[in-house]
């Protein structure tokens, strides 16, 4: 890339066209004001999830705001300086050119990048899930420790830490959006007294959430749905409730130990598989 650049020239052309030149500046900076002060109040329309906190909503609407500005930013930095250039004389097109071909290979270079940040983006401004979450995406389960756009960190129950690169998440399972589910299938014996198994749960359900301790995790007592299936060897009845985001596993294996006792209590067979020997 050949430029001729007469210096003498360069000045008295800026003698010329300095008005010129400061109106485009003067543009340039005008705009970047009006950005900065429109995006975050057209961000403030944005989706906002129940239970989200205003200082969280805020800051998450902050942090896009900042991206898009800085993006836009750079876009409007570059176009001001070729038409100063352009005014000075200087002939753009070689570097327009050159420009090209770099940007055509850092593109190349850097596409899984970004693709990473376009995702984490939309992650972001969709309220997809957010730190403190728990996820399954790109067949990994865990607890969101931290989410930028390029990358999102989940803790996987074995405490192992997994980094996500955020344009590999195609699909998003959040278990803890809103509210989590207790979702049971108690099996019982054919012989046992359906009637009476029912009761037997229902009433656990109602304890459970007036418990002093697990109360304050239940959004909607656990109860009976009805009979799910006919199982091989029992019939399994459907037993669900809400709770707080990230409790169900809490207050499944409380009722689980409550479930035994009670059925221990009422008599109530829960089935297990048998073996039978014979010896000749």
């Amino acid at each position: 890339m050949n430029l001729n650049i007469d210096f003498g020239s360069i000045i008295q052309r800026f003698s010329a066209s300095g008005i010129k030149i400061l109106i485009i500046v003067g543009a340039e900076i005008a705009a970047q004001m009006f950005l900065r002060r429109i995006v975050p109040k057209l961000l403030e329309f944005g989706e906002k999830r129940i239970g989200e906190k205003e200082v969280e909503f805020s800051k998450r609407m902050a942090t896009l705001g900042s991206v898009i500005a800085n993006a836009v930013a750079v876009i409007l930095y570059m176009m001001a300086g070729l038409m100063i250039l352009s005014e000075l004389g200087i002939d753009i097109v070689p570097l327009l050119t050159g420009a090209g071909l770099l940007g055509l290979a850092f593109g190349f270079g850097a596409q899984n990048t970004v693709r990473d940040l376009i995702a984490g983006f939309f992650i972001l401004m969709e309220n997809q899930y957010r730190k403190g979450d728990v996820i399954k995406v790109a067949g990994t389960s865990g607890l969101v420790e931290d989410i930028n756009l390029r990358r999102t960190i989940l803790r996987d129950l074995d405490g192992v830490v997994h980094f996500i690169p955020n344009g590999e998440i195609t699909s998003t399972s959040n278990l803890t959006l809103r509210y989590s589910r207790v979702n049971l299938n108690i099996p019982v014996s054919y012989e046992t007294n359906l009637d009476k198994a029912i009761k037997v749960l229902n009433r656990i359900g109602k304890k459970i959430a007036n418990d002093k301790k697990f109360g304050e995790m239940i959004v909607k007592a656990p109860e009976v749905w009805g009979v799910e299936d006919f199982a091989e060897s029992s019939i399994e009845i459907k037993f669900v409730g809400e709770t707080k985001p990230i409790k169900q596993w809490d207050v499944a294996r409380e009722l689980r130990k409550r479930i035994k006792i009670a059925f221990d209590r009422e008599k109530i067979e829960i089935p297990y598989p048998h073996r039978v020997i014979v010896q000749h």
